[in-house]
């Protein structure tokens, strides 16, 4: 097994028990039986000394991707078998924590499925079951009826509520949250003000309208509030305490400082933008900070049934289109070119999820291939897409 240029690499087991009722009990052995620190005067050199030469062609990938002008740092892990690859380029490491953005829904999706196995929720629960009557009211008015004691815990996390997305939506007025945000506006939001600003845009159809889909953040802003008032606990110890902590991840954690300045600053466009109050406001919907390698290490437990039975994963494919060439499933996203795109077959389907931060965590089962990274780009979270291709063609080169 080849070592990321981390020198780090953490050893886990995980025991799943099933009892008679179909309760899932989890019990975790984290195992920090291989932990290497290597300090050899110039790291950079030894990095070079240690790679193979396929670490050396993905390491000129993240190098040549560097233009200052759209990407200014890079850093991805890709997992293919038993093998590990960590790089980084420009102005990140592969130590360096970043912004995952919205691909922090992986981690509700991940809890809301541990309460489902412990018999917490049923997805097919309805919110109003958990929720009080102040959110509820008014949450989905369309064309006079209020659907909004209809929505389902499984429309939140497939986004087939039909409930307006708060942050790119556009008001009345033309404007939406993420245009005032890029233009340098930065605001602080509670989850209340959430809600009411997406009570005042219109919704895009009825829940569970057949073949609709609507990637929207409320959506998870709902499933982030639900997780509090069942544990009675907020969504950043409930991250810590079922996913964190259990998984040995120490660099990963909800921001809610305002004046906290280890994550990297993300750019839009050619400069970097600074929005800590934003980012301290999103919380279930988009607020992580995490690391390319303790990325890897949760997409890994994600889909190996170490936060909810293995079986759970066939459930949530159930596909809609949201934008091309995303689909929506439950809780989780995929990645699928069609055949005119890739008629050689050589880019797999990935499962997952994103964020406009250019950061991304996605899964090929057929391939056995984990990737995880970002671009740190707001402007063109394309490239970060781009950059995995380039990422996953040549890893899987023989």
């Amino acid at each position: 097994m080849k070592l990321c240029a981390s020198y780090q690499v953490l050893w886990w087991q995980t025991r799943l028990h099933f009892v008679a009722d179909g309760q899932a009990v989890l019990s975790f052995e984290i195992a920090n039986f291989l932990q290497l620190q290597t300090v050899i005067g110039n790291a950079k050199k030894t990095d070079e000394q240690n790679m193979t030469e396929k670490h050396k062609i993905l390491q000129q990938v993240l190098d040549n991707a560097i233009d200052n002008k759209k990407i200014f740092g890079t850093s991805f892990c890709v997992k293919y078998k038993d093998e590990i690859w960590c790089g980084a380029s420009g102005n990140l490491n592969t130590e360096s924590q970043y912004f995952i953005a919205s691909t922090t829904k992986l981690f509700v999706t991940a809890i809301i499925l541990n309460f489902k196995s412990k018999g917490l929720l049923d997805l097919d629960d309805k919110i109003s079951k958990y929720l009080d009557k102040e959110t509820l009211n008014g949450l989905h008015i369309l064309n006079g009826q209020d659907f909004s004691n209809e929505i389902t815990i499984k429309n939140l996390l497939a986004h087939t509520s039909g409930i307006p997305d708060y942050f790119q939506q556009k008001d009345k007025e033309g404007k939406s949250m993420e245009s005032i945000l890029t233009k340098g506006n930065d605001q602080l939001w509670t989850f209340e003000k959430t809600i009411e600003y997406s009570k005042s845009l219109k919704p895009l159809f009825i829940p569970n309208a057949k073949g609709k889909a609507h990637y929207s953040d409320t959506n998870f802003q709902l499933l982030g509030r639900i997780i509090e008032k069942i544990t009675s606990k907020s969504i950043s110890d409930n991250y810590k305490e079922l996913i964190f902590e259990p998984i040995g991840l120490d660099k990963t954690y909800l921001y809610t400082d305002i004046t906290d300045t280890k994550p990297k600053t993300f750019y839009y466009k050619d400069k970097e933008l600074l929005i800590p109050k934003a980012m301290a406001s999103f919380g279930p919907d988009g607020g992580i900070v995490s690391t390319s390698s303790e990325m890897m290490t949760f997409i890994e437990a994600f889909f190996s049934g170490i936060f909810f039975p293995k079986s759970y994963i066939d459930t949530l494919k159930v596909w809609n289109r949201i934008f091309f060439p995303m689909q929506s499933g439950i809780g989780i996203h995929r990645f699928k070119l069609l055949w005119i795109f890739n008629p050689f077959g050589t880019i797999p389907e990935l499962i997952g999820h994103s964020g406009l931060s250019g950061a991304l965590a996605y899964h090929s089962p057929d391939k056995e291939l984990y990737i995880t990274g970002t671009v740190n780009q707001v402007a063109y979270p394309d490239t970060s897409f781009r950059l995995a291709i380039k990422l996953i063609q040549k890893t899987l080169t023989k």
